[in-house]
């Protein structure tokens, strides 16, 4: 999910405004602070960590699954 994040900010200038995983969307403030905590363990552990809870800002539940007809 984050390279196809960056390779669309590489080519259209701005992150999107969020991401689908699984069917669930993620908007753009929860995937930043997810790769933001990535790159905080890597950096303090020198590994990347083995996974990575998707967590609502600020209390509220923003990450919702999508529902495809």
């Amino acid at each position: 999910m984050v390279n196809k994040v960056l390779e669309f900010k590489r080519l259209n200038g701005d992150l999107p405004d969020y991401a689908v995983v699984d069917g669930c969307r993620i908007d753009k403030k929860e995937y930043i602070d997810m790769i933001e905590r990535v790159n905080k363990f890597f950096l303090q552990m020198g590994r990347n960590p083995g996974s990575v809870d998707i967590l609502p800002i600020d209390d509220v539940p923003v990450v919702e699954k999508l529902l495809i007809h």
